[in-house]
């Protein structure tokens, strides 16, 4: 396989790109920096991809991109490249349209044209909106977004069925529930979190601390992507589109208090909380049914809630001065 992984710079990306080249394949990274967080974090991470070609590159730029697959001829495509944060396209709706719209098919389309074997894209939990029955099933109802990010999700999602289908282009979607771990997204509420403990700060806990979200670690959404890439889809006996959506969560909800309290006890600070309405764009509750993923790649996440924290705040106080920079740009 050469593979290429978009979104590189970015936390999954990040951590995908690195396990890919110490398993051997041939890989090359492509971010586009952008600034709706610290780049100094993006940038910190680039610096650590190991023996990787990396390629600052907006997929929205048809042009470039078509000239990077026509260049490398890449067999296999992860794409993690995206306009970020359910919160934030409450009031930036615009800014989804370029990367997550228009790049996304720039992406589908080179795809095809190149010849790629196996497109793995970045969908989210966040597709099922304010779905009641739980745990969230591939087969449930996705078509009431509560933001302007899960729409177009959702749509990344459609769009890709339609290229499967006309096109027999090989795609499967990625539904991430909330992943955390070393060099995670300061804008997520792990590292909120953190942060302002560290700093001495309150912590702003919404919906009066009624959330629970299906914490993943890293490391086992890794996993789960790497296991997942020589399973392309094939058409159905009925001749269906070689498409295919899964779940990639630890199946085990966390109510968020639970976590800020595990979160607590690792760093030895207890904090003053804020409690606070829910937030426009919000969910009450995550959860993943993981057993279509499982009957494909045989493996279910194995990092407690526990483990992960502890191998979390071991980072975060190795690069503090980094996170907590990146944290107030």
């Amino acid at each position: 396989m050469k593979i290429l992984v978009t979104g590189a710079a970015g936390f999954i990306g990040f951590h995908l790109t690195n396990r890919l080249a110490r398993d051997g394949h041939e890989v090359v990274a492509l971010d586009n920096l952008n600034d709706y967080y610290a780049v100094s974090l993006k940038q910190a991470r680039v610096d650590r991809l190991t023996g990787v070609p990396f390629h600052r590159l907006d997929i929205a730029d048809l042009a470039s991109l078509d000239a990077l697959f026509a260049r490398e001829g890449f067999t296999h495509v992860v794409n993690l490249a995206a306009q970020a944060g359910v919160r934030h396209s409450v009031d930036h709706p615009h800014e989804y349209g370029r990367s997550n719209l228009t790049g996304f098919l720039n992406l589908l389309d080179v795809c095809k044209r190149h010849g790629v074997e196996h497109l793995l894209y970045a969908s989210s939990s966040s597709v099922y909106g304010r779905q009641k029955t739980l745990p969230f099933r591939e087969t449930d109802s996705v078509d009431q977004p509560a933001s302007i990010y899960a729409a177009t999700k959702r749509a990344n999602e459609m769009m890709a069925y339609s290229y499967a289908d006309l096109h027999h282009l090989p795609a499967t979607g990625m539904r991430f529930f909330t992943v955390y771990g070393p060099w995670g997204r300061p804008d997520m509420a792990p590292c909120l979190f953190a942060a302002s403990l560290l700093r001495g700060e309150p912590i702003s806990i919404f919906n009066h601390g009624r959330m629970a979200r299906d914490f993943t670690y890293i490391d086992d959404v890794v996993e789960c992507i790497v296991r997942l890439l020589p399973h392309a889809p094939s058409p159905g006996p009925d001749r269906s589109a070689p498409h295919e959506i899964y779940n990639l969560g630890r199946g085990k909800p966390i109510a968020l208090l639970d976590f800020v309290d595990t979160l607590e006890k690792r760093l030895g600070i207890t904090a003053t909380r804020h409690f606070k309405q829910m937030q426009p764009g919000d969910v009450e509750r995550t959860w993943a049914d993981t057993r279509k993923l499982q009957s494909i790649i045989d493996y279910t996440p194995q990092v407690s809630l526990e483990r992960g924290i502890d191998r979390f705040v071991a980072w975060l106080l190795d690069y503090r001065e980094l996170m907590l920079e990146a944290m107030a740009d």
